[in-house]
Formats: C-alpha cells, structure tokens, sequence
C-alpha cells in the first residue's frame, strides 16, 4: 500500500461543517503534521480522510 503524504493544498469552496471528537494525542499529531508541511489542520484531516476511503478494504 502506498503511504500517506501530506501535501499543501489550495482551499476548497465546496464543504461542509460538521463537529467531530478526536482524543488529544491524535489532535496533537495533526496538529505537528499541519505544522510540518505548512498546511492547514483541515486540510490534513481531510487528507487523512480520503486516503483512508481510497484504502478502505471493502467487506
């Protein structure tokens, strides 16, 4: 599988606001890898998000 490389990216209009709960060692780590590549926290959420989607093993 390949990994995950996060990468700047420009803003997307074409979103949705929703509320979600991530346990403070995981919102540290992104918030570290956001930093690491100059991009935005949400950017590297949604990043992670369709990486994993792309990855998902289906059942």
């Amino acid at each position: 599988m390949e990994k995950l490389r996060i990468t700047s990216t420009p803003k997307n209009t074409d979103t949705i606001t929703r509320t979600i709960r991530i346990s403070g060692t995981t919102f540290d780590k992104i918030s570290s890898l956001a930093e690491k590549n100059n991009s935005s926290f949400n950017s590297v959420i949604n990043q992670i998000i369709e990486y994993g989607l792309k990855n998902l093993e289906e059942q």
